[in-house]
């Protein structure tokens, strides 16, 4: 499941945004995948990090925006340019929960299916998990949200665990991955049965010429 930096020919590239309030951890988050360390103060800073992975042996050239929290027409962008989103509340911090409950709302309803776009793939995450003496924002309520809303839901901590934090960032890429494979796909729903059997008849029809 690990995700190296790599130097061979590109053959995917991956927009996601971080995104959840001031303090739950969202650059700590990014730059634990990307370095393998922790740092602990960053500030509500906003970067665009690039980096290569191999992920299920294919290349992807992963854009990682690290995001203050807002809901400022920039919002719209962000969510038109993201392939995956992101989105980090604190387990210590209720209001942080709250807050990636509207950014789900937010997401679903500005990628809607009336606009033709793919379903947004979102992670949910829980982070701060080391200071679990401090918890607010019970495992079952994350499950729940990310159930609800179609999502995938991960506790990590960015201070202590890596792994925690890359099978966060693998599971996002993949279910990127299979989305973007299923739109490429042809229609199997009622038109394409419609154009199947249409066919069928059409070859009985010349055959009994």
């Amino acid at each position: 499941m690990e995700l190296r930096g790599l130097t061979y020919p590109v053959s995917m590239e991956t927009n996601i945004v971080v995104m959840g309030t001031e303090s739950v951890g969202k650059s700590a988050l990014t730059v634990r995948l990307l370095t393998r360390r922790f740092i602990g103060e960053y500030g509500d800073i906003e970067s665009i990090y690039t980096h290569r992975f191999m992920v299920d042996g294919r290349e992807t050239v992963v854009n990682i925006w690290d995001s203050p929290y807002s809901e400022t027409p920039l919002f719209e962008r962000k969510v038109r340019w993201a392939d995956g989103f992101v989105l980090a509340y604190s387990i210590c911090d209720r209001a942080s929960f709250t807050a990636v409950t509207r950014l789900l709302h937010a997401i679903k309803s500005s990628r809607g299916c009336p606009h033709g776009d793919r379903a947004p793939v979102v992670v949910v995450v829980g982070n701060k998990r080391d200071l679990h003496h401090r918890r607010t924002v019970l495992s079952e309520e994350g499950r729940l949200l990310a159930l609800d809303a179609g999502c995938l839901f991960y506790e990590v901590s960015a201070a202590e665990d890596y792994h925690g934090v890359l099978a966060v960032f693998h599971s996002l890429l993949t279910g990127v991955k299979d989305a973007k494979l299923s739109a490429k796909r042809p229609c199997t729903g009622l038109k394409g049965i419609v154009k199947s059997v249409s066919a069928v008849f059409a070859r009985r029809r010349t055959d009994s010429i």
